[in-house]
């Protein structure tokens, strides 16, 4: 199965090649407004450009926005309508809607300084933009990119916060090698900068500096593609405790790997030293791109594509988000 296309969105700006360059966190980002002091990786707006029309933006969540963006790019670099039937396999996070718009419906859902769920489900939902809905649902991240790009082919938004994106790579691999598709795209698209979800991490205990991005590749076993690369072994381990991650990553290293793209949250350096016990002669690169959930192990993915591009031979991603589970990828060089 061959790369044929990749295209992404991350703090590094947008496009694909990710393997030679750093994000520096910043404390001027969205989440800045209800959570002064954080440090944050976020996408740049001017980034975006024109890739997406303004009035459909109303309808977007964040990580919506980021995968139109991308999907924009990854359908202008391949020939005109070979995305028509394509197949699209997106990891999707918990979408998250503008914060005047949640605000409003709960403001207008306080009686005497109680919550209201009668009054909520009449002022309250009134009290919104009607197009909030397109925002709150989660597989319209994926839904947006496909319908904006024309891409009609077999789909699905799987909910991810790590796994669920490798997931999609393997429904997507599945896709065509059942013939339900000529060619299929994969990634994911996700933003940790929402305030509903930083709080829900930070409520769970993770100790991550958050992040957001896009990122897709399109695949096929079709000649008349050029392959960025080969895709290799798409894997997940559920991981319970640091003797399983270290018989994880030993399993995942066995068929030797010149260079590691790893991108594992707060875990970094364990994970580091167990890859370097295993893989001694490989190099390994952080992604340094922040948690950016579903959007992660696909950044991960354009990173070890890139260091394909740069003359890498076979490279593994090795992910853990914050849903615990390992995730490898596998490409080689054409």
């Amino acid at each position: 199965m061959k790369v044929i296309a990749a295209a992404g969105v991350s703090p590094l700006g947008r496009g694909w090649h990710l393997a030679s360059a750093a994000a520096t966190p910043s404390m001027e980002t969205p989440l800045a407004a209800t959570h002064p002091g954080i440090a944050a990786l976020a996408c740049d707006d001017r980034a975006i450009g024109d890739a997406v029309p303004v009035r459909a933006r109303k309808t977007m969540s964040r990580g919506a926005l980021l995968a139109a963006t991308a999907m924009a790019d990854l359908t202008r670099a391949l020939p005109a309508g070979a995305l028509r039937d394509a197949g699209c396999f997106v990891g999707v996070g918990a979408s998250a809607g503008a914060m005047n718009d949640l605000h409003a419906m709960l403001g207008a859902a306080i009686v005497d300084g109680e919550w209201s769920l009668a009054r909520f489900g009449g002022p309250g939902l009134a009290a919104c933009n009607p197009l909030l809905a397109f925002q709150l649902m989660n597989n319209f991240t994926m839904c947006h990119a496909a319908i904006q790009e024309g891409i009609g082919g077999p789909s699905g938004a799987l909910f991810s916060r790590g796994a669920g994106t490798i997931a999609a790579l393997a429904a997507a691999r599945r896709s065509v090698e059942d013939g339900d598709c000529a060619i299929a795209i994969a990634g994911g698209a996700d933003s940790a900068l929402h305030p509903v979800t930083w709080a829900e991490l930070v409520r769970d205990g993770h100790a991550v500096v958050p992040g957001e991005g896009c990122g897709l590749i399109a695949i096929a076993d079709d000649d008349r593609f050029p392959a960025l690369a080969t895709l290799g072994a798409i894997a997940t381990v559920p991981l319970d405790g640091e003797g399983e991650l270290a018989a994880a990553i030993g399993a995942a290293m066995g068929a030797g790997a010149e260079e590691i793209v790893i991108a594992v949250g707060a875990d970094a350096n364990a994970v580091r030293g167990m890859v370097a016990t295993h893989a001694p002669a490989a190099r390994i690169h952080d992604l340094g791109l922040g948690e950016a959930l579903a959007a992660t192990p696909a950044l991960a993915w354009l990173a070890a594509l890139d260091r394909i591009r740069l003359g890498a031979r076979r490279v593994v991603a090795l992910t853990i988000g914050v849903d615990g589970d390992l995730g490898v990828v596998t490409l080689e060089a054409p």
